[in-house]
């Protein structure tokens, strides 16, 4: 029995699904990269306020009252000795004229140069700073080991402040373990007495299955981290759904495949299917994937896409089938005669089921013999199918030979023109053949097939 579960409607509402849910990925990406560009305009256009804001002269100079340069040098020198003992500044050189201030020397890193320039830009009576700084480039390794202990010493107090929370989620996920595993026992012993189809309480269970380790699994992250929130969590869920979508889209679409597999498809587990050339039992059948047992004893793992786009052949959805044969019998047998010893041969085996649905037709005139059509049902199964054709072709020749009715071999007739070139001229022949300038030789041979 062929079965094809693809609707006429369903490929253009796939077509019309995936259109739309391209737009709005497309949507979504461009928002996505309109907000990159803003932010990164607006980080430039700050950065660029930033330069301008120090370049900028300060907002009055005063005429007035003003502080000796000699004074403001002094207090600058002092200021930046200090920073030098610190290993901030070294070779820290200050010049000053009329309020504005030049900065040489080198600085370790360019955070200590900028608060050189801020320092010397926020003393009284300063008009403008030029910082000639410059960052030391050499590789120092013990501030370098000093940067990593320090890292580390960080991460390992961290993991110890919170290892209680770890823990604590570790226990969650335990839970979590356990409860999907008595919900799934609970829902097959209360779906068992329901009367469900395997492939459906198998879809309840492992979406029960699913959920429940959903909920576990954000419990644990708000229990590990506490500024965690599930709306958080499932916001960021949210925001990388278009990059999880894009890189397991052969996943989900398993995925998906298999929830309509379980819901709707009419195999299950024990059927025996045919796809593409693929034939084999079913075994199990999962969200991602479908086992078959091949008739050969390999083990097929199916993505359940290639079940849902391509056609199937349910070969148990009935527990009979019918089993066709052609058998023949020379052109000098009685038809009729010939028919009653087929049929009645094959009503006599025991594998053929329905003993009033053996069908004998006379279907044609071969090259050798009149061919009979036989069909007959047997069990569904390709075993029992194989062993239903033995019994019959068995049982069909057993009965034709005690009728004394002949399964012909395949004849030939061979025809020539001018056979005495072949070798095949007699006396009778080499007379007809003077007044003759064509002739003909038939000759007729038996051939085994």
């Amino acid at each position: 029995m062929k079965t094809d579960f693809r609707k006429s409607g369903e490929p253009r509402w796939r077509d019309w699904g995936c259109s739309v849910i391209r737009c709005v990925l497309f949507l979504t990406i461009t928002l996505f990269i309109s907000a990159g560009v803003n932010r990164v305009a607006a980080q430039e256009a700050s950065e660029t306020e930033t330069v301008e804001d120090a370049n900028a002269p300060a907002e009055t100079v005063s005429v007035q009252n003003i502080s000796d340069d000699d004074a403001i040098r002094d207090r600058l020198t002092k200021i930046f000795d200090s920073a030098k003992e610190a290993g901030w500044l070294s070779d820290a050189e200050v010049e000053l004229k009329s309020g504005i201030v030049t900065i040489r020397g080198q600085a370790d890193t360019e955070e200590h140069r900028q608060w050189a320039e801020n320092v010397a830009r926020k003393t009284e009576d300063v008009v403008a700073v030029i910082n000639e700084l410059s960052i030391d480039s050499a590789v120092d390794l013990a501030s370098t080991r000093e940067v990593v202990t320090k890292s580390l010493d960080s991460l390992w107090t961290d993991f110890l402040v919170r290892s209680p929370l770890l823990v604590a989620a570790l226990f969650v996920v335990l839970v979590t373990s356990l409860l999907s595993k008595l919900a799934s026992w609970s829902i097959h012993r209360l779906l068992d007495n329901r009367g469900m189809r395997t492939s459906l309480k198998d879809l309840v269970n492992q979406l029960s299955s699913i959920a429940i380790w959903i909920v576990g699994l954000l419990i644990a992250t708000v229990v590990a981290f506490p500024g965690m929130t599930p709306s958080k969590a499932l916001t960021v869920l949210g925001l990388g759904s278009v990059a999880i979508g894009f890189a397991f889209k052969d996943i989900f679409e398993n995925f998906f495949a298999g929830i309509l597999i379980l819901w709707g498809y009419p195999f299950d587990r024990g059927d025996f299917i045919t796809c593409g050339d693929l034939t084999g039992e079913v075994k199990q059948i999962t969200i991602r994937n479908t086992l078959i047992r091949k008739l050969d004893g390999e083990l097929a793992v199916v993505p359940n896409a290639s079940l849902f786009k391509n056609n199937v052949d349910v070969l148990t959805s009935q527990p009979q089938r019918r089993v066709r044969i052609i058998c023949g019998v020379a052109y000098d047998e009685d038809v009729d005669q010939s028919r009653d010893v087929i049929k009645h041969a094959v009503q006599g085996c025991e594998s053929v089921q329905g003993k009033r649905t053996v069908e004998v037709f006379a279907k044609e005139f071969a090259d050798s013999s009149i061919n009979f059509e036989v069909a007959w049902w047997a069990g569904s199964k390709p075993l029992d199918i194989r062993r239903s054709r033995d019994e019959v072709v068995a049982a069909i020749k057993r009965d034709l030979d005690a009728a004394g009715i002949e399964i012909p071999f395949p004849y030939r007739t061979l025809t020539f023109k001018n056979p005495e070139h072949l070798g095949f001229q007699s006396t009778e022949s080499a007379g007809e053949s003077s007044g003759s300038d064509d002739s003909h030789f038939t000759q007729t041979e038996e051939s085994e097939s």
